[in-house]
């Protein structure tokens, strides 16, 4: 593929908020204001995560979100693939499979040893480009708390 991955600044963060609008469609928790103004740090420059649009013939077509958290378990810095997404007219081309090696590479670029994400469940094709790229489940549940 004939890829090119932009980071986000502020320029194309009006860019990545459409494309999450689209994808985060009738999730819970909606992407409502706070989450545009999450784009909008990410796009200042946020210590705590990178945001990359993937650009098709210089068409944005997706994005991908990486953030940065701190485990012992995984013995320090650690991230999470918040977002990863395609527009569906580019799907079925391998352009996931380079997209999450970019991650993959991006996420170590950042000294990040272990790198999460979260899978919806039913979503077999996600999840068996994901166990391709060496992600395993980890036998247990993610759960949240939303915080005011």
């Amino acid at each position: 593929m004939n890829c090119e991955y932009v980071s986000v600044g502020m320029a194309q963060a009006p860019t990545l908020i459409a494309m999450a609008k689209a994808f985060h469609g009738g999730d819970d928790p909606p992407f409502d204001a706070a989450s545009e103004a999450a784009v909008m740090v990410l796009a200042h420059g946020s210590p705590f995560g990178r945001a990359w649009l993937v650009m098709l013939d210089n068409k944005p077509v997706g994005y991908v979100v990486v953030t940065l958290g701190f485990s012992l378990e995984y013995g320090g810095h650690d991230g999470f693939v918040d977002d990863l997404y395609l527009v569906s007219e580019v799907r079925g081309r391998g352009l996931g499979r380079e997209l999450i090696q970019f991650a993959i590479n991006e996420a170590a670029k950042l000294g990040i040893r272990t790198l999460h994400l979260e899978v919806e469940a039913g979503n077999d094709r996600a999840s068996a480009l994901y166990r391709k790229a060496g992600f395993r489940e980890t036998g247990r549940a993610l759960m949240r708390l939303p915080l005011p």
